[in-house]
């Protein structure tokens, strides 16, 4: 009996490239309006996204942990242009924050008014679970 294939990983994302991962319970987490990446049982390393294995230890003993509080602003762009499929969202703010332990790279909530002028590097955000226009899954940093 052949055994149904977990697409999981299709739900997440403006464009999903993927439906196949070893990471889909990253999905369940979003949908409980978690973000949540993997830490290495064997050496501590932490990951965003999150991985199956480390590449440190080379191990494949992972645990999940919860993006939470506040992280601090690295850098940021606004895209004026997309490939195909993200088209219709332009402009969009992207960002990478620093948690301390690990970074996340991401887009800012669309809700943040005029990203070029109120984003400053070096500010707190912090991430949470969102929708983009199409229903998808994904998440967002917003001003903390």
């Amino acid at each position: 009996m052949a055994k149904d294939k977990d697409v999981r990983f299709s739900k997440f994302g403006t464009v999903s490239f993927t439906s196949l991962t070893q990471v889909n319970d990253f999905i369940d987490y979003l949908e409980q309006g978690k973000i949540m990446g993997t830490v290495c049982k064997d050496c501590g390393q932490k990951f965003f996204p999150p991985r199956a294995q480390c590449y440190k230890s080379l191990s494949s003993n992972m645990d999940w942990f919860e993006v939470t509080g506040k992280g601090k602003l690295v850098s940021f762009s606004t895209l004026r242009y997309g490939p195909t499929g993200f088209t219709d969202e332009l402009p969009y703010t992207i960002a990478l924050v620093d948690y301390g332990d690990y970074k996340v790279f991401g887009r800012i909530d669309p809700a943040v008014s005029n990203p070029d002028e109120t984003l400053k590097v070096g500010m707190e955000l912090s991430a949470k679970s969102a929708k983009t226009a199409n229903g998808q899954l994904t998440y967002v940093f917003q001003l903390a």
